[in-house]
């Protein structure tokens, strides 16, 4: 495939670049950058930090529902030539082809080449989280929160990589993805948009985002440059809803909910967008620690920071710590913001330029922020190619990237139950169809797809397979009966349903959850609404066989529901080809390989990550079995079984100046092929700092044949041990610890210096209680 030729190419080149060449680069680029600013005038720098919607230039009133696009010259005018604004971001209300999108940005910049001073071009930028999903006929993955239950580093840089070349065949540089915030509230309507709950994990696919987006140079014509989101910890509101108050220590924050993004910053992330959230009552985008001391200052961010759609207004209308929007403009700037998403019109240019004048925002905190903007646009070559040729863009929307697509759908399906090996199912049973997700592919593919709610099913590619579809094309439609049984919410004919089990050797329920993102996926509880689980109920009194495939945006309770299954697929939102992958997970063609990336609840209000501590263990008995979830995180079935064994460290101790390494044995033995995500978690007996109960510290996804035995190694480092003290330090305190590796366990110490240790403590040779 072209994708896999290019970037062996590239790492190729890049693989012989000398270490400071970068620096170099840079060095070079601030030359430029530095000389520009000096010709700027104080409207055109304040215009590089403005942001609008496509539609604030486009024929028409802003939310007008139109089949086409007509850029208007006059507003051009004001907002591009008067104004100087120098980003545009999103489309309307429908997906534009990649050849409508190159016509429209190249309007924009052909118009700016030719009617403004410095022709400085407009950066242009576009959410596509998962895939290039505002272009219509593009590539559509599983979110982000299906795409780690893969546990696959490698499907998810290409399928950031596949993004980043479709979002560019439409001629858009810039994505607002990949999502970094650390989500261990399962309410927040957002959760698929994330990684889940550990914050190693989300590091880790992050990385391998940020790979697969930019490649080695982001100004090749394949690559896009990320924008990272949000900053800090918008994942964790305190009520479950978006856009809503976070409450948390900062030892916390720097511990749980800061390392993705100084990771993916050390990576070579560009642009950063900041939380809608206020944290600890002070709004982020107003919070000079939280932007200029801690991610510019501590963590050496070189790139320029973004609103959120209308968040600097938000400080007045929803926050309430400006009274006018000027005042917020102030705040917000001066906390560090270096471009404002207003998306209608250009007021953050007039009433920043305002400010300036007066003396309440300093030149040099403008000057500071078109540098980091300008920075951007040459380090991704804005400069120089303005636009694509659509001719390098041959794979745009292939069947080689569907297949791609296909294959992050089927591993990251997460087998939860199947009692007495139900399945995989048998092609000459004749099974029922139901549900409210069986036969719909919004509900396959979530919001942000096509639409921004994901709900109009004017733009579905009809060609995709629903879960019913592709049953059908692979048992045959005499072998399969449907009837919908429900909406998302009330009865559509559940006595249909029942009747038509009669007819049937087993049932398929496909439980599902409306299409919705940001305020509208706001819910009050995480129950199931009751129109679809009378429908399980009634269909189990049938005595049928049941099969539940939860095609879920975050996890919902089942709990009075799953004793009634035999077996239960989590699907979360698998994307354009995510029913072919279901139905062949059903029926065998795929094995299960997907673990969670979050802990599944039993109840609404037991909402305990998998990191805990023990004292969330402690029961009504005062013994330490409360900790109770539906399904574990990393958990998941396969139709095979593994065994582990031989879990050995390369020392009892580990010193502040060596390494450990940690191995395992892993042998399939069962009767098929099978892929297997090896964790190594780690416990600290004891420290300064309540414990967690155990932490991800590694993670492989290994292959293994029938019998096949693989022995997997991983290193560990004294930083890996670490936690944020009450000092809010980094820190790897001396003494036991335990690693385990599935129901493995093994215990060293760790010493800062190395005299010999003839005996381990009697606490290191007790066996902790498997949770």
């Amino acid at each position: 495939m072209f994708y896999i030729a290019f970037l062996f190419i590239c790492k190729s080149l890049f693989a012989q670049v000398p270490v400071n060449a970068n620096e170099r680069e840079d060095e070079a680029i601030y030359q430029k950058v530095d000389a520009l600013i000096s010709e700027m005038t104080l409207e055109e720098k304040v215009g590089q930090m403005t942001n609008i919607s496509l539609m604030a230039i486009a024929e028409g009133d802003f939310w007008n529902k139109r089949d086409t696009v007509i850029l208007d010259t006059a507003k051009m005018r004001d907002l591009l030539g008067n104004f100087h604004v120098g980003s545009v971001q999103n489309l309307g209300t429908y997906p534009f082809s990649p050849r409508e999108w190159r016509q429209n940005i190249e309007i924009i910049q052909d118009y700016v080449k030719s009617q403004t001073r410095l022709k400085i071009p407009v950066l242009y930028a576009i959410d596509a989280v998962h895939g290039a999903n505002y272009s219509a006929g593009s590539t559509l993955f599983p979110h982000q929160l299906g795409m780690a239950a893969t546990w696959s580093r490698d499907l998810v840089e290409k399928g950031a990589a596949i993004t980043s070349y479709e979002i560019r065949a439409s001629g858009i540089p810039m994505n607002y993805a990949p999502v970094l915030d650390v989500c261990k509230q399962p309410l927040w309507g957002r959760i698929f948009e994330t990684f889940g709950e550990d914050t190693y994990l989300t590091s880790q696919l992050g990385l391998a985002t940020i790979k697969g987006a930019q490649g080695d140079n982001q100004s090749n014509p394949y690559s896009s440059f990320v924008c990272l989101k949000h900053f800090l910890a918008y994942g964790a509101p305190t009520n479950g809803k978006d856009r809503s108050p976070v409450n948390l220590s900062y030892r916390k924050l720097r511990q749980d909910y800061l390392p993705p993004f100084r990771a993916a910053i050390d990576a070579g992330a560009l642009a950063i967008m900041i939380s809608s959230a206020a944290i600890n009552g002070i709004p982020s985008h107003a919070d000079e620690y939280l932007i200029t001391k801690l991610l510019k200052q501590e963590l050496g961010f070189r790139g320029f920071t973004i609103s959120d759609w209308e968040d600097v207004s938000n400080l007045v209308k929803t926050h309430q710590v400006a009274a006018t929007e000027k005042e917020a403009v102030m705040l917000a700037v001066n906390a560090g913001l270096d471009m404002c998403m207003e998306p209608y019109d250009a007021s953050f240019a007039s009433d920043l330029i305002e400010l300036v004048n007066e003396g309440a925002v300093k030149t040099s905190r403008i000057d500071d922020a078109v540098r980091r903007i300008l920075y951007v646009k040459f380090k991704i070559g804005l400069f120089d190619t303005i636009q694509t040729d659509s001719d390098l863009y041959m794979d745009y929307g292939s069947p080689a990237f569907a297949e791609s697509s296909y294959n992050a759908a089927a591993e990251s399906i997460t087998l939860l139950k199947n009692t007495n090996s139900q399945l995989p199912l048998g092609k000459n049973e004749k099974v029922l169809v139901t549900g409210v997700a069986s036969n719909s592919l919004n509900y396959l593919n979530g919001a942000w797809s096509r639409t921004w709610s994901g709900v109009d099913t004017t733009f579905n590619e009809w060609e995709k397979e629903t879960i019913l579809e592709a049953i059908q094309n692979t048992i045959g439609r005499e072998n399969s009966i449907y009837a919908q049984g429900t909406s998302y919410d009330s009865d559509v004919n559940t006595k249909q349903a029942i009747e038509k089990a009669a007819q049937a050797d087993r049932i398929i329920i496909c439980l599902g959850e409306i299409p919705a993102t940001e305020k509208p996926s706001d819910i009050d509880a995480l129950d199931f609404p009751n129109a679809q689980i009378n429908l399980v109920k009634q269909l189990a009194a049938t005595g049928k066989p049941i099969t539940l495939v939860l095609v879920e945006a975050r996890p919902r309770i089942i709990r009075e529901i799953e004793p009634l299954a035999e077996s239960i697929l989590m699907a979360y939102l698998p994307g354009n080809e995510g029913g072919r992958a279901i139905a062949d997970v059903l029926y065998g063609v795929i094995n299960p390989s997907g673990k969670l990336p979050i802990t599944y609840p039993k109840y609404n209000n037991s909402l305990w990550a998998y990191d805990h501590t023990r004292a969330d263990e402690r029961d009504k008995g005062f013994g330490y079995d409360a900790f109770d979830p539906q399904y574990a995180f990393g958990f998941g079935l396969s139709y095979t079984d593994f065994a582990y064994s031989d879990l050995k460290i390369s020392n009892d101790t580990l010193f502040s100046d060596d390494s450990l390494f940690v191995s395992v044995k892993v042998t399939n033995i069962g009767s098929r092929e099978g892929k297997e995500i090896v964790q190594l978690y780690s416990a600290d007996q004891f420290a300064s700092i309540v414990p967690t109960v155990k932490q991800l510290r590694r993670f492989e996804k290994i292959n293994l044949q029938p019998a096949e035995t693989k022995t997997v190694q991983f290193s560990l480092h004294p930083k890996d041990l670490a936690f944020v003290n009450a000092k809010n330090e980094w820190i790897t305190e001396p003494g036991a610890f335990t690693l385990m590796i599935d129901t493995l366990e093994v215990q060293f110490l760790y010493q800062e210096s190395s005299p010999k240790i003839e005996n381990l403590p009697e606490t290191m040779t007790k066996r902790r209680k498997k949770k």
